[in-house]
Order: C-alpha cells, then structure tokens, then sequence
C-alpha cells in the first residue's frame, strides 16, 4: 500500500538503533510531523498534539498545506488553540501508514516492507518518538500537551516517561488504560482483518487487500465512536429508496444507518494499511500507565509531575467512557498538579471533540488562555 503523505509534512529521523519498550530496536525509522505558528524567543510557546489511532500530522491548514486537516476547526489564527500565540507541533504515530515508520514502511535491512516482522509496538514506543521530534525541533519544555483518545494515553506516557517535558496537559476522551469492553471491541476489529483470506498473514498488496476485512473493522469502530443517542437522532429507522437497494441480495442494504457505515467503511479501507491497524489497535489494548515500577493505574497518574491538567470527556462516550476522564484528573491531582476534570452533554460520543467544537472550543481556549 502506498503511503499518504500530505504536502509539507517535515520528517524527524529517530535514532538508530531505536529501542521498542516489548523488545526489538528499529533502524532508519523517522516519525512525520507539521507545525503551525512561530517559536518565540524563549522556546517556551510550544503545544505538541499527540493524534488518535488514524490521523495523520495534518491537523489543519498552513501555507505548506491548503487543504482542510482533520481538527480544521480546533486549530489556526483567532481559533480555540490559537496559532498566533502558539507554536504547534502535530505528529504522526509511529507505527501508522501516514509518514511514520510503521509495518507498512520499508526495512532497511531488507529493502522490503516490515509487515509483521516490525517490531511489538507499545504506546510507549509512541510516547518516545514525539518526545524525540520535540527535542529535535529544539524545545527544552512544551507549554502544553494535548492528547485525544489513543492520544490520550500517548500523552500519560510522555509525561510519565520524560519528566519536565511538558507545563501542562489537556486530556481529551483519553485513558490512563485500557478498558475490558474497549479492549473486546478492537479485538473484534482485528480479528475481522486477521480472518479475511486476502490478509494472508499480512503478506497483502493492492491487488489481494483485505477489504472486507478493513470493512467491517472500521464499521465496528465507528459504531463505537458515536452514541446510539446521535444514531437515532440521525437516521432512526429511515430505509432506503427502493432504486439504492440491491433486490438481487435479500440480506443487503435496507436502512439508511447501514448505507453510511457501507460508505465510511468504504473511503476509509483504502486509506489506512491493515497491519498497521492491527499494531496500533493492540498498543492501546497493552497500555496501563501503572505498568511496571507504579502499581496501580492511580499510582502512576500521581506519579506525573505537571503544573495544570485538564480532563475532558463526553456522556456519551461508550469507548472511552467519562469516568477514565475523571480517574485522570483525579491522579494528576494527586501528583499535585491544578488538576479539573470537563464532562461534557454532547451527543456525538467519543468522536465528539472531532465535531462538537461549539462545547470543546471554549473550553480548551479558556484552559490555554490561563496558562
């Protein structure tokens, strides 16, 4: 599959070897990244976003860029994180398929793709190679932090594993770890990917790609990213005209709920390569921020050190439900950090903060404003 990299998008080479905390160590990776916004003198006007499972770097529009990014309305001049007063950082995962070494890039040492042989991936491998671009471009200390959903967990990992590196952070429908119910679903994802004979392994091309299973991977994901409050309020149980239904298949397409996850499974298999899905689906799955040294999950939130966090979450956000939310918050709190925690009334699940700007807007500009 070829990799989606949008114009002016900057490249960070990771040192070589690499450690991966799971074992293993990557040679000639590089992690994908854009900016917005100018570095002030002191170095000291810096906001890294660490993304979701599948963005890229492009998280809004700049000169190198025209083209709409997928937090358009969040991000630039006169906006909720506001690109005249801020220098922003947003990189790409390692581990995806969007500038970043990840299993579909190539091995050096072979001159072929990684597939399954890259190495187990790790949230924490995540966390390591943001704080490396973050160096790199010369920040001794970021002025914030903002991680959303996988991000979220990327973000306690930075923290937690480069002291000092950040003043602050914003926490958006993120996690300090994995939950059973999150972990059954996106096991269920992988497992429809795995099953598609054209998976083969993850020894696919463009000619014999698992689609179906992509398909039904992203259909299950989406399902869980909204709330059954906004599907109801969407399509109820509006059916389809009779010249979009297939008479020839008595099972097929009847609702309209089930032709708009048929069309967003079907833009989105293209875009992002199934081995890649399959690391950075498990990643999450892996992650509890009091692995190891800390304990429990609580003792390692108290463990971060930050001045001011804040905790967002959504009531209906059955992925990563609102008490994640408040158990970040209240950790970090007990780390002596100003710790709040924002549960929100939006009726668009955990893929709110990507749409209900109206309700997240105010309340990450007003947390940046008193910073």
């Amino acid at each position: 599959m070829t990799e989606f990299i949008p114009t002016g998008t900057h490249f960070v080479e990771l040192p070589s070897p690499f450690p991966m905390k799971r074992g293993g160590a990557l040679h000639g990776a590089r992690i994908a990244y854009e900016t917005w916004g100018t570095l002030d003198a002191t170095r000291g006007n810096a906001i890294l976003i660490v993304t979701g499972l599948s963005p890229d770097a492009h998280a809004a529009s700049h000169a190198g860029n025209p083209d709409p990014g997928w937090w358009e309305a969040m991000l630039g001049p006169g906006k909720p994180i506001d690109t005249d007063r801020w220098f922003v950082v947003c990189v790409n995962s390692l581990g995806s398929c969007k500038g970043s070494s990840g299993p579909a890039s190539i091995d050096p040492a072979t001159g072929t793709p990684w597939r399954l042989r890259f190495p187990e991936l790790s949230i924490e491998d995540v966390a390591d190679a943001a704080a490396h671009v973050v160096r790199t471009l010369g920040i001794e200390r970021l002025a914030c932090v903002i991680g959303n959903s996988m991000g979220g967990m990327t973000a306690l990992a930075l923290l937690a594993r480069h002291p000092g590196i950040a003043r602050s952070h914003v926490n958006i429908s993120g996690a300090a770890r994995a939950l059973p119910f999150s972990i059954a679903i996106r096991s269920l994802q992988r497992e429809a990917i795995r099953l598609d004979p054209d998976w083969n392994n993850g020894d696919y091309d463009d000619l014999r790609y698992p689609e179906s299973g992509m398909r039904m991977a992203r259909k299950l994901g989406v399902i869980t990213y909204r709330s059954a409050l906004e599907w109801d309020g969407r399509f109820g149980r509006v059916r389809l005209d009779s010249d979009r239904r297939d008479d020839e298949d008595p099972f097929g397409l009847e609702f309209e709920v089930e032709s708009y996850l048929e069309g967003h499974a079907r833009r989105f298999v293209r875009r992002f390569d199934p081995n890649c899905y399959l690391y950075l689906s498990r990643s999450m799955d892996w992650f509890d921020i009091g692995e190891g040294c800390h304990g429990s999950t609580d003792d390692g939130l108290a463990a971060i050190r930050v001045e001011k966090a804040l905790a967002i979450g959504v009531h209906t956000d059955i992925l990563f439900p609102l008490q994640q939310q408040e158990q970040i918050a209240d950790g970090l709190r007990a780390g002596g950090a100003d710790a709040s925690f924002l549960p929100l009334e939006s009726p668009q699940g955990h893929d709110a903060f990507l749409v209900d700007i109206a309700r997240f807007g105010p309340a990450i500009a007003g947390f940046l404003d008193s910073l």
